[in-house]
């Protein structure tokens, strides 16, 4: 896949700021989508949960042989941030700032944008799926609600 840019569209979110976080990522070539990934990553800020994403885009990228990344955020606080234009204030935030600062060189090209909510629907999407399932796995068990579907 070398020479060839990925355009990645992260998203990361928590049911509650902290809550249940969980992350999507979708890779994508020209028009068509490659490689999708959700996950369950625990409790943790949105914020937290976004860097997440990035990151774990990254080490894809790297598993993948992927060389070239155009990352497409609707966080604006991290776009600024991975870009520099922001300080980091979050002890956090700042060392998952270094994680994916660190692993950029392993890349010939990476860029970072702000896109508007609307135009993430793909890992937004990926998202909530991965809390929905989450959601559902650990869902208590009923024995009256399991009786009454019987």
């Amino acid at each position: 896949m070398a020479d060839s840019t990925m355009r990645v569209f992260t998203d990361g979110g928590a049911r509650g700021n902290p809550g249940p976080a969980a992350i999507g990522i979708a890779f994508f070539e020209k028009d068509a989508v490659i490689l999708e990934h959700k996950e369950f990553i625990g409790d943790t800020t949105n914020n937290q949960a976004e860097y997440t994403a990035v990151l774990r885009a990254i080490e894809l990228a790297e598993e993948k042989g992927f060389d070239r990344l155009d990352f497409f955020l609707d966080s604006q606080l991290v776009v600024e941030q991975l870009n520099r234009r922001y300080k980091i204030k979050d002890r956090g935030l700042e060392k998952l700032f270094v994680q994916i600062w660190n692993k950029l060189p392993l890349f010939k090209k990476v860029t970072f944008t702000h896109i508007p909510r609307e135009e993430n629907v793909h890992a937004d999407r990926l998202v909530n799926e991965a809390l929905d399932e989450d959601e559902l796995a650990n869902k208590p068990y009923d024995d009256e609600e399991a009786e009454s579907t019987i």
